[in-house]
Formats: C-alpha cells, structure tokens, sequence
C-alpha cells in the first residue's frame, strides 16, 4: 500500500511539472538558468564556475526569460508577474524619457527579463527596439542605458545589366535603397537615369554592417562602375586635401557644388517647357520648373549648401522653401505638403538637408515636387545645367591616384555583371580598396 502511495504522489508531481511548463509556454517566456555542473563525488578537484555574460551583463547566477512583446502590452503588464512592484515602474517609466521613452514599446520587439535564480523578481528588464541596440532597465538601482550590439562589417559586390530601369536591377541583386540612392547621386551628373538603354550595366562594391548575422544597415560605396552607351566610368576614392571624394578613370571629380535631384531616387513627370498645358488652369503657359512625381510625404532635400530666403504658403506655390546658394544660383522647392522643422527665412542649409515633405498644395492636381532654379536671376533648364566640377587629380597625386586606379580597374573588371551579388574576391577587395 506504501508503495502504492509514493507511486501516486510521483504521478501527480510529474503532471504538476508539465502543467506549469505549458502555461509558461503559452505566456510566450522561454526559460533558462545558467548552473555549475557538480562535479563526480569521488573527485576532489573543484572546477572554477565560468562566468556568462549577456547585454554585458553577468547573468551567470540569473534565471533568464525571454520573449516578445505581445499586441497592446505595456512595461506594467509584462514586469507585473515578476514581482515589481507599481511604484518601481512608475519611476522607470518617468526617468526613462530621455534614453527610451517606454511608451514607445512595441508588439513583436524582443526583451529579455533577469531573475534571481532562487527567486522570480525582476531584476533587469532588456528590450531591443531595433535589431542593432538595446535598453537595459536596471529594476534595483533605477539606472537606465542604451547601447549598441557588438557589429561586423563585410564587403560585397554586386553588378547586373539593365533590361529596364537602375532601380529596377538593383533591386533584383538585393541592393538596399540606400545604395541606390548614393549610386544616384555618385553618377548624377555623368548619367541621364531617365534616358538608360538596355545593356546599360553597373558595378559596385558597398560594405554592409551585420549584427548576429543579420544585415542591419551599409555603409557607402566603396567603388564603381557605369557603362552608358557603350561609355565606361568608373568611380575611384582617393583622398586629397584630406579629404576622400571619388575620380573617373581620368582624374576628374565626381564631385559637384549641387545633387542632381533634390528627392532620392525618383521619376521626372514634367520638365522645363515654354509652352506647356497647365493641368489645373487649363491653358497654355511656360513651365519654368522640373517637376518630381513621388507620394505624399517623400523628403525634399537641398540640392546645396546655401540660406533660406523664403520658406511660407501662397495660392499658386502652396507650401514652399527658396534657397540662395551664392551670388549666382538660387533654388525653389513648390508643392510640399509641409516644410521641415527649424526651416526659416535665414536658416542656413547643407547640401542634402532636408527641407520639407512632398506634397499637392497650392496649383497642383497630384503630390510632387516641383522644382525650379535660378542662374544669375533668370530662370533656367536645371535638367540642360552643367555645374562646374570640383578640382581634379593634382599633378603632386597623379602618380599614387595612378596606382590606386590600376588596382580598381583590375577589381571591376573581374565583376561579372550576368552573375548574382556574392562575396567572392573579399580578401582582395579588404587588401586593395583600403589601400
């Protein structure tokens, strides 16, 4: 009968044990602890217990849990049933502002909760907002921080041939558009994207940055190739006057005082025209502008360094910034749909600010940008303007940009534009664009 009992009572805890599991489960927690192995009983020589960090937190001596967090919770109702008291997540909750402001928490975001392991109170609460950092909440002392993922950087080329547009063929290798959009810009001035041929190609080598092997972002063109028509142009860095900027193959800067369009990557819908149809008035009349088709919301950037000299709301403009950038060129940005913060007549502008967002205020049928410029105070063609490049080589760098154009040439050329993006030539690529 005795047996009998134990033989019960074994049951009903096993049971027990199963049933908390999958409740813990359910709740969508993932358990672990991090315990020394005893060693064997008969051995007298006591192991070193090996420390275990996670955040660059020492959680050896933690339970861990993790999980996600689920649609509508908040930092109460997930460190409620950890044993935290309101009253610590109300002040958490209001020092936090100014690192992570915790009513930014957001479902699906992973946090990880820190327990003592021979308790369950709370003692740190992680949550990652994006897949590059994290937000430690220490619950005892009440100190909060941000910090980064440790991040690697990999070098990867791609290269293709267009059958239809730049962006179109990127996107097909799996280039970000963040590299098409700096492509852009690099070529802007050397290349009518508006007008490629099919059998255009490009080549490009770009570094990306992986945190957990997971590609989290890049970080620029690091060379380049375009062939138009048969032409081909490279783009090679070289630093001069302590600063890198990138040279064709005969020394000539990419660099110019202006972008060639003021939105990314984008569609032309209209241009400079004389004579044309206006779709609103209904009559024919100059349209000294070029007009920039893209959805409601897109940033506006300068095309220049320069001051704002008008930023306001007419009729006919709608919402509109106008820029001088010097005693010859001036630029005007129509239609937006609102005007950047701390954008102000007298504001000074980098190149590439943002300026305000896209729109259809004022005489327009459709969101865009329409965009005027002006040399010397006449209106003028921005599509037809050719803007003096930046100084070239100097004869004292011709001999060194020589040796650094031999071995990017030699790169690009072993680039095979009908294949997929890969990894392949990385070790020559880390040992000669470095250089």
């Amino acid at each position: 009968m005795k047996k009998k009992w134990i033989g019960i009572a074994a049951l009903i805890l096993s049971l027990a044990a199963t049933l908390l599991f999958q409740i813990n489960t359910n709740n969508g927690f993932s358990f672990s602890t991090f315990s020394e192995e005893k060693p064997d009983s008969d051995s007298t020589q006591i192991e070193e217990k090996k420390e275990v960090y996670l955040y660059g937190i020492n959680v050896t001596d933690f339970t861990i849990v993790e999980g996600k967090v689920n649609k509508n919770e908040t930092l109460a109702t997930i460190l409620s049933p950890f044993n935290v008291p309101y009253g610590i997540i109300d002040q958490i909750a209001k020092k936090s502002k100014e690192v992570f402001d915790v009513r930014g928490i957001a479902a699906n975001k992973k946090f990880t909760i820190l327990t003592e392991s021979n308790t369950s109170k709370a003692q740190f609460f992680i949550y990652e907002p994006n897949p590059a950092e994290f937000v430690v909440f220490d619950l005892d002392s009440l100190e909060i921080y941000k910090a980064e993922k440790p991040a690697i950087f990999r070098k990867k080329e791609a290269s293709g041939i267009i059958t239809s547009s730049l962006y179109q063929a990127m996107v097909d290798q799996g280039i970000s558009p963040e590299i098409i959009d700096e492509f852009a810009d690099l070529y802007g001035w050397s290349v009518d994207f508006q007008s490629l041929q099919k059998g255009d190609l490009y080549k490009v080598i770009f570094e990306e940055k992986l945190i957990e092997d997971q590609v989290v972002g890049v970080s620029g063109i690091q060379l380049a190739y375009f062939e138009h028509k048969g032409e081909p142009l490279h783009a090679i860095p070289f630093e001069q006057n302590g600063q890198v900027s990138f040279f064709d193959q005969n020394g000539n800067s990419f660099k110019k005082a202006f972008l060639r369009d003021p939105l990314k990557y984008t569609r032309i819908s209209s241009r400079y025209n004389l004579k044309r149809f206006h779709p609103v008035q209904k009559r024919y009349k100059a349209h000294l502008g070029t007009d920039y088709a893209a959805p409601t919301g897109t940033e506006i950037r300068s095309v220049g360094d320069g001051t704002v000299v008008e930023a306001k709301y007419t009729s006919a403009n709608g919402n509109y910034v106008k820029i001088k950038h010097n005693g010859t060129y001036t630029t005007q940005y129509l239609h937006m749909s609102k005007i950047g913060k701390g954008i102000k007549p007298g504001t000074r502008i980098k190149q590439g600010q943002v300026i305000g967002y896209v729109g259809s205020t004022g005489l327009a049928t459709g969101p865009h940008l329409c965009f005027r410029f002006w040399k010397n105070g006449k209106q003028e063609d921005w599509l037809k303007e050719k803007i003096p490049p930046s100084e070239p080589i100097s004869a004292a760098n011709k001999l060194a940009f020589q040796a650094k154009k031999d071995k990017a040439m030699k790169l690009l050329a072993q680039l095979n534009p009908n294949s997929k993006s890969s990894e392949k030539n990385l070790e020559m690529i880390k040992t000669d664009i470095s250089e």
